[in-house]
């Protein structure tokens, strides 16, 4: 995986929320961008989770971002 590669599908317009895979089979799943921080570097990066947990992964440790589509984006919030 490369910073290049994240960078575009986290700045893609429109936004699809993806799973991030890691080498150790754990997937973290990212519903929008304001979810993910970058190091300067861009190499490690932290994604905090709606419980407000968070991880930090180091970009050479994932194996794929899967990105979503309109139909597999999650569980919608309900209205009203």
């Amino acid at each position: 995986m490369t910073i290049e590669q994240l960078r575009q599908v986290l700045h893609a317009a429109p936004f699809r929320p993806f799973t991030i895979h890691l080498a150790d089979g754990r997937q973290i799943r990212v519903p929008h961008p304001d979810f993910v921080a970058q190091s300067h570097t861009g190499r490690t990066i932290i994604v905090t989770h709606e419980d407000d947990t968070f991880s930090i992964i180091d970009l050479l440790l994932v194996t794929e971002l899967k990105v979503h589509n309109s139909a597999t984006a999650g569980p919608k919030k309900k209205k009203g």
